[in-house]
């Protein structure tokens, strides 16, 4: 009661150098139940404990009087507003106060279980609601986490739910606001509860491994028959049905049906020290595998050192002596290196393969050595490479040792014993058995290219004699019985065959129509008696030439397939290369050089001797 609110003020307009004309009373006229005001003009509370819940907003009236007790028609006044600012003064309650939820058993962590709302009659800035567990053992499962503006309560899986253990849930839960003050606080500390019930429902899960990550440990070259290592997984549903198991993407090792891992062959650590593979598993349904039901895991295998490689010179030494380098003169400090693990203790040892030689090896116990010259007086015209086999050894078990060759040049020096001249040995080149197979391979190729280039040749070739005009052959070969035309050829032709037509008529074995007889075969030729004379001659010359008018099929008579052959007595000889005895070798091309410079060439192709009076 009495707190100020505002403050209202009125203006007289007489003068206030005048004793009590400019004073002004204030009185509330509507709300008096609520407020008051002064002399002053402050409005102040006339109740304790307004609620806002209840009233928000209260409008009252505040008339200002003379103060000289004039009449009320000498006043004025004014209407105040007044609103409530709310406090956070009340407690949330749970509505409704039974929840019930369903869940899949497969909920991620972040997943939403459900939600609990709460009211609460204060601004949303002055909520702040609490959400706790009154009762039940599931504390360790579910979380609440309350969600701003809205008050609600959201539950979230703490771990991952499982319908084959736990099928349901109830607990009750408590929802307070602790930012309320206990004088301001209306219900005085009271506490809403709520039941919350939540039902798992089961879902056909994948397998389960048994643990996130493997880790095994393998001796390199180890019998591939030895397992590795083994890998588990289970169903968790009440099925409980058979695993099967894959190894993805890995050309290194396989799995069986029951777990056990196995290296496809011998492993080498020096190749890889490590190898990192996934395995799946799978559920089985009456002999088929699940693909929709599927896990991974990741297996991690080490693979352990085995002494099963010797040492061997750090880096490709060139070292070079002096021709008059004194005895103990020290050329060069070697070192190794091993492929295996260099665990600690790893020694190397070094000593020389022959004593015959004019170095000596020092060992410093420190995997180092020394190479010193041992007699010096080294002569360069005698020998200016020199091989100096050193082996070294490791401490490990096995014990391994290897030769290494030191390749010692001799050189010239000047008088601070620096090299002046040195000759490098002849460096060796080699072709390893990868490029000579690559060699052999292309070499095969090309021969098995060429092989089928000439077999496609001669195929191509057979075939083109084979499309030859059978017609046209037949033209070649036979047609070279008839009597030519030249005018010495009478001699070389048996001219009975001729007379031979008139006996009986003759039919050309060309003519393939029947409706055009030979014309030749219907002339009436009177006897004759003896040879056959020009007259008769002249009737066969002109009966051929009109069987040769008459058929379309037949070639011209008098050409080169007919009249092909002069004759013995002709100086042309045979016109046909198909009874030709001789070849471009036979003719004597030497008359090409009386041609002139424009057959020089010809005549340095085909001739024997060429002319050297040829001017260009």
């Amino acid at each position: 009661v009495g707190t100020s609110v505002t403050t209202v003020m009125a203006v007289d307009a007489d003068d206030p150098t005048l004793l009590g004309h400019a004073d002004v009373d204030y009185k509330v006229i509507s709300g008096e139940n609520y407020f008051r005001v002064d002399k002053s003009g402050v409005i102040r509370t006339a109740v304790a404990n307004l609620d806002r819940e209840q009233k928000t907003t209260y409008e009252i009236v505040v008339r200002a009087i003379d103060g000289k007790g004039l009449q009320d028609a000498e006043s004025g006044t004014a209407t105040v507003r007044i609103t409530l600012i709310d406090i956070n003064d009340n407690s949330p309650t749970f509505n409704p106060t039974t929840y019930h939820f369903e869940v899949l058993e497969n909920i991620s962590l972040n997943g939403e279980v459900g939600k609990l709302k709460v009211e609460d009659i204060d601004e949303p800035q002055n909520r702040n609601t609490k959400y706790s567990f009154a009762g039940g053992t599931f504390q360790d499962t579910f979380l609440i986490i309350p969600k701003p503006y809205t008050n609600e309560g959201i539950i979230k899986p703490k771990k991952p739910l499982n319908f084959e253990k736990t099928s349901s849930y109830q607990f009750r839960v408590e929802a307070t606001d602790g930012d309320i003050p206990y004088l301001n606080s209306k219900t005085k500390g009271a506490k809403s509860i709520a039941t919350v019930n939540i039902k798992v429902l089961d879902v056909d899960e994948p397998p389960i491994f048994e643990k996130p990550s493997y880790t095994f440990e393998v001796l390199e070259g180890s019998d591939i028959k030895v397992p590795v290592g083994h890998v588990s997984a289970i169903d968790p549903d009440r099925a409980k049905r058979e695993i099967r198991y894959r190894a993805l993407r890995s050309n290194s090792f396989k799995i069986s049906n029951t777990g056990y891992i196995f290296a496809e062959r011998p492993l080498d650590r020096e190749e890889h020290p490590w190898h990192n593979i996934t395995v799946a598993a799978n559920e089985m349904e009456n002999g088929r595998i699940l693909t929709q039901l599927e896990t991974h895991v990741q297996v991690y295998i080490k693979v352990l050192d085995r002494n099963d490689n010797a040492p061997e010179f750090a880096e490709p030494y060139q070292p070079g002596v002096c021709e008059n380098a004194a005895p103990g003169k020290v050329i060069l400090r070697i070192s190794a290196v091993d492929k295996d693990e260099m665990l600690p203790g790893m020694k190397f040892t070094y000593s020389l393969a022959s004593e015959e030689s004019n170095f000596t090896l020092i060992d410093n116990r420190d995997n180092t050595a020394n190479i010193t010259v041992k007699y010096g007086e080294f002569n360069r015209e005698l020998v200016k490479i020199h091989y100096l086999p050193i082996i070294i050894s490791d401490n490990g078990t096995p014990e391994q040792s290897s030769t290494n060759t030191l390749t010692i040049q001799v050189c010239k020096c000047n008088e601070a014993g620096e090299f002046t001249f040195c000759e490098g040995a002849a460096k060796q080149v080699g072709v390893g058995i990868q490029a000579l197979m690559a060699i052999f391979a292309c070499i095969i190729a090309i021969f098995v290219i060429m092989l089928l280039i000439a077999l496609r040749r001669r195929h191509k070739k057979d075939l083109n004699v084979l499309r030859k005009n059978v017609a046209e052959i037949h033209e070649q070969l036979v047609a070279y019985d008839e009597e030519g035309g030249g005018e010495m050829d009478t001699t070389s032709y048996d001219v009975s065959i001729l007379n031979s037509v008139r006996q009986s008529g003759m039919t050309s074995p060309r003519m393939t129509r029947e409706t055009l007889p030979s014309m030749y075969s219907q002339v009436q030729k009177p006897p004759r008696h003896g040879l056959s004379g020009t007259g008769e001659m002249a009737i066969m010359i002109e009966m051929k030439k009109d069987e040769a008018d008459n058929d379309g099929d037949l070639l011209p008579y008098d050409t080169l397939h007919i009249f092909g052959y002069e004759g013995a007595e002709s100086i042309a000889e045979s016109l046909s290369s198909l009874g030709s005895g001789s070849s471009d070798s036979d003719i004597d091309y030497d008359f090409l050089n009386d041609w002139g410079p424009r057959f020089k060439m010809l005549a340095e192709l085909y001739g024997l001797e060429a002319n050297e009076n040829f001017a260009y």
